[in-house]
C-alpha cells in the first residue's frame, strides 16, 4: 500500500487547493475504497486538456482501488449552471441531454477506467426526480441568501444591473445535496466550481455524513496564451483530436506555455519538465526543440510512444524541412466553378462560414501553393488542386 502522504504528493503536480487535506490522508490510511464525486452537466461534450488533468487525477487514483463516481447532472441540467455566465443558459431538451449524456461517457473513458469496480454512473434525476416539495424547501431552508450571495458572479451580475433567476440561485443548493446523496468522499474540480461544492461539504455536515474533501486543480491557458482552453474561442486541444492535430496545435503554443503544459499535461520528471522551460525561455531553436518534446509527451500519453514517434517525423519533416506530408486526404469537388470559399466548406465542413472567411482573410489559405485573400474568387479545377488552410491542414481536390 502506499502511504497516504505520498498519494497526495502525487496529486500535487496539478494542485491548486485542498480542502480537508488532513480528512483525505485518514480516508486513505483506512484503506477503504473512496468515492470520488465526477459531476457534469450534460451540455455539449468537447472535452480538452484542460478537463484531463482532473480525469488523470482521479485515474491514479482509480489505479490504487478507489472508485469513480460519474454523476451526469441531468435533472441540473435542466435548470442551467451560472458559473461563468452574464447570462441565463438556454436550458436543452431531454433528448440533448441523453444524447450529450452517452456521448460524455465515451468521452471520459478516454483517461479513466470504465470497468464497474472503478466506475459506476449515477444521474441526479435519481433522487430529485421523487423529491417531494417539503423535503426540497427543507432543502433550500439550510442555505441562506447571504451565503448565496458570497458568489462572485452574482454579486457582478447584480452591481452590473443584469438579473438572477430564481433557478439559478437553487442551482448551487442542487450540485451541493448532490454530494451527499451520492456519498462522496471526495471531488476534483476546476476552481470556478469550488463554491458549489464547499456547499456539498455544508449539506453533508448538516445531514450527519463526513464532508467530502475538495481538490481545486490548475487551471492553464488556451493555445493563444489568454483564455482558459474554450470551443468557443477555438484555443483548445480537444481529447477526440487526432494525434496530428495534437501535435501540430501544441506546437503553435507561446513559448511562455511550454513549462506549465508540460508540467499539467504529461508525465515528463519535474526536472525535465524545468529544462524545457528554460530552453524555451530562450527562444529560437530551443524553444522549438522543446515544443517537439512537449508535443511528443502529450501524444504519447493519449496515443502511445509509437504513434508519438510517427508524429514528431511527420511534423519535422512537414514543416521544418518545408516538405508536403504524404497521406493528404482527397476532396471531390462537384460545383463546375467553386469559389475559394466554397473549396473550404467542402474541405472543412465542422467550421462555420466566419471561421473560413477569418482564415482567407488572414492569408493562411493557399491553392497550388498562392496564397489566396478572396472569399469569392473562382478557381478552376482543370487538374487537381493543392490547398493548404492555416499551419498544418492540408487537401487534395478533384473535380468530380
Amino acid at each position: 500500500m502506499i502511504e497516504p502522504s505520498a498519494v497526495v504528493d502525487r496529486l500535487r503536480r496539478t494542485t491548486e487547493t485542498i480542502v480537508g487535506e488532513a480528512e483525505l490522508l485518514e480516508r486513505l490510511a483506512s484503506g477503504r475504497p473512496l468515492r470520488i464525486k465526477y459531476g457534469v452537466d450534460c451540455t455539449a461534450p468537447d472535452l480538452h486538456l484542460g478537463h484531463a488533468v482532473n480525469l488523470w487525477m482521479m485515474r491514479q487514483l482509480q489505479d490504487l482501488g478507489h472508485q469513480v463516481v460519474f454523476l451526469l447532472g441531468d435533472l441540473t441540467t435542466r435548470v442551467g449552471d451560472p458559473t461563468g455566465r452574464s447570462e441565463t443558459r438556454p436550458v436543452l431538451t431531454p433528448e440533448e441531454i441523453e444524447a450529450n449524456a452517452q456521448s460524455f461517457v465515451e468521452q471520459v473513458s478516454i483517461v479513466l477506467r470504465t470497468d464497474p469496480s472503478a466506475f459506476e454512473v449515477r444521474r441526479n434525476s435519481e433522487w430529485y426526480d421523487g423529491m417531494r416539495v417539503a423535503e426540497l424547501l427543507s432543502l433550500f431552508g439550510q442555505v441562506t441568501q447571504a451565503q448565496l450571495m458570497a458568489r462572485d458572479m452574482f454579486r457582478e451580475r447584480v452591481a452590473a444591473g443584469r438579473e438572477i433567476a430564481v433557478h439559478e440561485l437553487v442551482y448551487p443548493v442542487l450540485q451541493g445535496y448532490d454530494s451527499f446523496a451520492m456519498q462522496s468522499d471526495l471531488t476534483i474540480v476546476g476552481s470556478d466550481q469550488l463554491f458549489n461544492e464547499q456547499l456539498g461539504r455544508h449539506f453533508q455536515q448538516r445531514l450527519g455524513a463526513p464532508p467530502q474533501v475538495v481538490i481545486t486543480t490548475t487551471i492553464t491557458p488556451g493555445i493563444d496564451g489568454r483564455a482558459k482552453q474554450s470551443k468557443s474561442l477555438q484555443n483548445y486541444v480537444a481529447l477526440t483530436d487526432t494525434p496530428r492535430d495534437k501535435f501540430g496545435k501544441l506546437m503553435s503554443i507561446p513559448d511562455s506555455l511550454v513549462e506549465d503544459y508540460a508540467r499539467v499535461y504529461t508525465e515528463l520528471s519535474l526536472d525535465t519538465v524545468a529544462a524545457l522551460g528554460s530552453a524555451a525561455a530562450t527562444g529560437g531553436p530551443p524553444a522549438r526543440d522543446a515544443k517537439l518534446r512537449l508535443a511528443a509527451a502529450v501524444v504519447t500519453r493519449y496515443h502511445g510512444a509509437g504513434t508519438a514517434r510517427t508524429e514528431l517525423e511527420s511534423f519535422t519533416r512537414t514543416f521544418s524541412e518545408g516538405h508536403q506530408p504524404t497521406d493528404i486526404p482527397e476532396v471531390t469537388i462537384t460545383s463546375p466553378a467553386p469559389t475559394t470559399l466554397e473549396l473550404l466548406e467542402a474541405a472543412r465542413p465542422t467550421d462555420s462560414r466566419s471561421e473560413l472567411r477569418r482564415l482567407i482573410r488572414q492569408g493562411a489559405v493557399t491553392i497550388n501553393g498562392t496564397r489566396v485573400d478572396d472569399p469569392d474568387q473562382t478557381v478552376s479545377l482543370a487538374s487537381d488542386v493543392l490547398l493548404k488552410s492555416g499551419r498544418r491542414t492540408w487537401h487534395r481536390l478533384r473535380k468530380a
